[in-house]
């Protein structure tokens, strides 16, 4: 069985009725669609979504400053003053 990520889940056949709705009720959760009690996709708002886009962004940037700190041997001083 597959893990269900979501507060709130309905079946495809039931989102199709009225997706308008399902949004309303699920207020600012994501909602789990599923196709043969499989999660098929998952409902987001937009402020949801622009939140996960946000902390994937933040990740790779983590990353990138870590790579960076264990190169940190190869750094070049230089004065500030004299660019």
């Amino acid at each position: 069985m597959d893990n269900i990520y979501a507060d709130y889940s309905i079946s495809m056949s039931e989102f199709k009725k009225n997706p308008a709705q399902v949004l309303r009720t699920a207020g600012e959760k994501p909602v789990a669609v599923l196709n043969h009690n499989r999660p098929a996709f998952y409902m987001v708002t937009p402020q949801l979504f622009e939140a996960l886009v946000e902390q994937l962004a933040d990740q790779d940037l983590v990353a990138v400053a870590r790579q960076r700190l264990e190169r940190k041997h190869l750094a070049v001083e230089v004065d500030v003053d004299s660019l």
